[in-house]
């Protein structure tokens, strides 16, 4: 696809989210590292990640999505969200590109074998404001066997996750309030972009999970969850894995509580009237594994992140034959 196109001979127009910034000559925009030069988008970050690891896939978190397997993940910098929350607020909320730090696809790639992964994860800041990097790297890894993972706010564009299709393989999408005031006033964006997202992902072939991060006094009210969990039921299907995370102290959150742990069970207990399949609390001491909706079987167990299959074979439990929706292999 192509990631701009042309206002006037002075100005483009970004299609990599949702804000669809105007970029007049030499400008950026509300990322910081997507620019206009010489008419065409720049994008600053392309070959320079700022964080590469070789992490579990269940630290994305993906549950559903290759159990017990390794996923090299990178992120670079700039943000399309100003979440006061962040826990990588130093490379998300920078523009400040590390020029010194250079990776090509095809490094990436190979990377990616050398440390025996299965997939590569395009992380810890917003991949959407780096797609253009994201998918070069995508395809190339497709080509070599690998899967391909986008941990992610939900901002993308309509034009990035139709683009998606051919190469992305699961996302992780986070769903942080369902508040239109919080989205707009505190993360500058508009929740009905997000919940857009979210409803083309469910529709597509990309495996989707959500993760929901529940900050005492701002997301955690029994009404607010219902809301998100009846439109999870309603608008995107019960068989999603969605994950409730523990907050911690972070960024400009420094005098806010860390999330009870009756909180999260109350967020489960919500979820789960809403008949939603797979619920996951994370950040916080619990059980995690997976169990078998339908016999109560337990299917995966996991400690922390590492998982072991137990009664699962070809996505079926194998006590009482029920599927379970996931990507297995």
């Amino acid at each position: 696809m192509k990631y701009y196109r042309y206002n006037d001979e002075n100005s483009i127009e970004c299609v990599l989210c949702k804000h669809y910034c105007t970029l007049k000559k030499d400008g950026h925009g509300i990322c910081g590292i997507n620019y206009n030069i010489d008419s065409k988008l720049v994008n600053k970050t392309y070959g320079h990640p700022s964080a590469v690891h070789v992490d579990p896939i269940e630290k994305k978190p993906l549950y559903h999505f290759l159990p017990n397997t390794l996923s090299l993940s990178l992120g670079t910098v700039g943000c399309n969200f100003r979440c006061p929350f962040c826990q990588n607020y130093s490379i998300s909320q920078t523009t400040v590109v590390d020029e010194s730090v250079t990776l090509m696809p095809e490094d990436v790639v190979e990377l990616a074998l050398k440390y025996n992964c299965q997939s590569i994860s395009y992380t810890y800041n917003e991949p959407t404001i780096w797609y253009p990097y994201a998918k070069d790297i995508g395809v190339l890894a497709r080509e070599k066997g690998l899967k391909n993972v986008f941990v992610s706010s939900g901002y993308e564009s309509h034009e990035v996750i139709a683009d998606m299709h051919s190469w992305l393989d699961a996302a992780n999408i986070d769903l942080k309030s369902f508040s239109h005031d919080y989205y707009k006033k505190v993360l500058k964006v508009n929740l009905e972009g997000v919940l857009e997202s979210l409803i083309e992902f469910a529709k597509s072939n990309i495996w989707l999970e959500i993760t929901t991060l529940l900050i005492p006094g701002v997301n955690d009210s029994s009404e607010e969850i219902e809301q998100m969990a009846e439109f999870i039921a309603t608008k995107l299907g019960t068989e999603i894995p969605w994950h409730f995370s523990a907050f911690h102290p972070d960024y400009k959150m420094q005098d806010t509580a860390n999330t009870p742990l009756n909180t999260l069970l109350k967020a489960k207990a919500i979820a789960q009237k809403h008949a939603i399949k797979y619920i996951y609390l994370g950040n916080i001491a619990n059980d995690s594994s997976t169990y078998c909706p339908n016999c109560a079987k337990k299917l995966i167990e996991r400690n922390g992140f590492n998982s072991q299959i137990l009664s699962l074979i070809d996505g079926k439990c194998t006590n009482c034959g029920y599927e379970i929706k996931g990507r297995w292999s």
